[in-house]
């Protein structure tokens, strides 16, 4: 009776998974794949100049978008996206490190996770009210006599770079928290008896050994940075505008549907790549 009753217990699981598998692909579906081909389709189609599309074949969104000024865009969003992301490694590595081993580990992860609660407009705004011309910092140095006029610093790409950084360094910090938490502490105290000193430690016990860590953390900050809009629309000038600044651009004043689309599909590729870049690596280290 009880092996029939695991049986039977095993059969039903699987066939729970089978159940939620397909809801799972009919979400996957509708919620990804029909927008994606629609965005492909649009790409495709011709320009019409009193808005929207006309159900005509045409490449123009395409070749609208290959000149000087849109590479400049996808160039300077590339860098910035993998600027962001690199800071943001360099300042979560430490961070977690400390949280994991720290007596108030859960109070640190909760501060952490606080800016999730609040609306990402609220903060850049606080920011503004921080850095702006007329803003805290500068009404501080000009009120202590250090400047004689106010300080440019936002409406650059240094500001747009900041507020980035702010805004998804816990999406660094926490998988990069998980990866160091499976970490035996044992380890880094063998390896300072056997002599390492606190760098050695570092770069060769604890950066190997979260590596996974690292490349989720950048590839969870590299891609939502790549489609940011409202962090260079609030705060950065006219040479800081990214790709989703252009796509609504091209959508409300340019009026050109495709061109919009196409830019989406090659954001969307840049998104696609760096995934698989991911989830190869991590599939490489696994069979190390």
């Amino acid at each position: 009776m009880t092996l029939k009753r695991k049986r039977s217990e095993v059969l039903s699981s699987g066939s729970g998974y089978e159940k939620y598998g397909s809801v799972y692909l009919i979400w996957l579906t509708i919620f990804f794949v029909i927008p994606v081909i629609v965005i492909l389709a649009y790409s495709f189609l011709t320009r019409d100049y009193q808005g929207g599309i006309i159900l005509k074949f045409s490449i123009q969104g395409y070749k609208d978008i290959f000149n000087l000024n849109y590479l400049t865009v996808f160039i300077r969003t590339v860098i910035i996206s993998f600027i962001s992301a690199a800071i943001c490694i360099l300042i979560a590595v430490p961070v977690s490190y400390y949280i994991v081993y720290s007596k108030f580990k859960d109070f640190l992860l909760l501060l952490v996770i606080i800016p999730f609660w609040t609306n990402s407009l609220i903060r850049i705004y606080a920011w503004i009210f921080i850095l702006g011309n007329n803003g805290l910092i500068n009404q501080l140095l000009l009120n202590s006599g250090v400047v004689n006029s106010y300080v440019k610093f936002i409406y650059n790409n240094a500001a747009v770079l900041l507020i980035l950084v702010y805004t998804y360094l816990p999406f660094a910090i926490l998988p990069l928290f998980s990866s160091i938490e499976r970490l035996e502490k044992q380890l880094f105290e063998a390896a300072m008896d056997l002599g390492c000193t606190k760098r050695q430690v570092f770069f060769k016990i604890l950066l190997p050994n979260i590596k996974q860590g690292i490349v989720s953390a950048f590839v969870f900050v590299f891609i939502p940075a790549l489609g940011t809009y409202a962090v260079p629309e609030l705060v950065g000038g006219k040479n800081s505008r990214l790709i989703g600044n252009e796509i609504a651009r091209q959508l409300t004043i340019a009026r050109n549907w495709p061109a919009a689309a196409a830019i989406s599909s090659i954001l969307l590729i840049l998104t696609i790549i760096a995934v698989i870049v991911f989830i190869y690596g991590g599939e490489k280290r696994e069979t190390r």
